[in-house]
């Protein structure tokens, strides 16, 4: 099961793609895909929908972020032993925890602005 976001910027709709890389409209089992919508017993209640009877989304609609309402990005930097060795620095004994903007989730194809 892929789930996906598609609709205009600030509209995104959920929905998912079938086996026939057809987008489904997943809005009249969920209002958006969330963390809460990720978690095991939501997935498991979306993996029993039948993706036929999901009605398909016309045209090619815009794919939006992977994920909504996102409240805060925890990171963990596994590759910071890359970053300090290209700079010449011993790497941390331990991962850098960091955060990130909210606005650093990104539609497929979307703009990046740095």
């Amino acid at each position: 099961m892929k789930l996906l976001r598609y609709g205009e910027k600030g509209s995104e709709k959920p929905g998912l793609l079938d086996a026939d890389n057809q987008i489904r409209d997943l809005s009249g089992h969920v209002q958006d895909i969330t963390g809460q919508v990720l978690s095991p017993e939501s997935l498991a209640t979306l993996a029993a929908i039948d993706p036929a009877s999901l009605p398909i989304v016309a045209g090619q609609p815009r794919i939006g972020a992977c994920v909504g309402q996102v409240g805060k990005f925890i990171c963990i930097g596994l590759n910071y032993a890359d970053h300090a060795k290209e700079s010449g620095q011993e790497p941390p004994e331990e991962p850098v925890f960091f955060c990130k903007f909210p606005t650093a989730v990104a539609a497929h194809e979307g703009e990046i602005r740095l």
